[in-house]
């Protein structure tokens, strides 16, 4: 089951540009900042009100997703990601109904949550990440 909406991706060319704008301009609070070299990417999270969070992309090289979409895309929309109990239950139940993912099994995530991406041809055409949330 779906739990809620964890957070919006949003790919960016410039990390610290970025942090600026939503901090002065939209006056919304960042709850921190951190490289994930494994995944070549620098991420801030900007906490929404509530639960809902942005997740800032930047990427560190040219070898990696956001990279890439960046060179497609330009800055914007990446990714929405979804909060589930089980990612293991989710990702068995997604693969039993067609849905090509990305991430056949969960990986290890920016701040330490289970993660996996599906694919957004199987998708509706958005890039979609599910997480399950660790103890904490």
């Amino acid at each position: 089951m779906l739990k809620k909406i964890s957070h919006i991706g949003l790919a960016v060319i410039n990390l610290d540009r970025a942090i600026e704008f939503y901090r002065d301009v939209l006056k919304m609070d960042i709850r921190g900042r951190v490289k994930v070299e494994s995944q070549g990417v620098e991420i801030a999270f900007i906490k929404i009100g509530g639960t809902t969070e942005l997740e800032l992309l930047s990427p560190l090289r040219e070898d990696n997703g956001v990279a890439r979409f960046l060179a497609k895309h330009g800055p914007g929309l990446h990714h929405i990601c979804y909060e589930v109990d089980n990612i293991g239950e989710r990702l068995a139940w997604l693969k039993d109904h067609g849905i090509s993912l990305i991430d056949e099994q969960p990986r290890t995530g920016a701040e330490g949550d289970k993660i996996a991406f599906a694919n957004p041809k199987s998708m509706l055409g958005v890039l979609t990440e599910f997480k399950e949330v660790r103890k904490r």
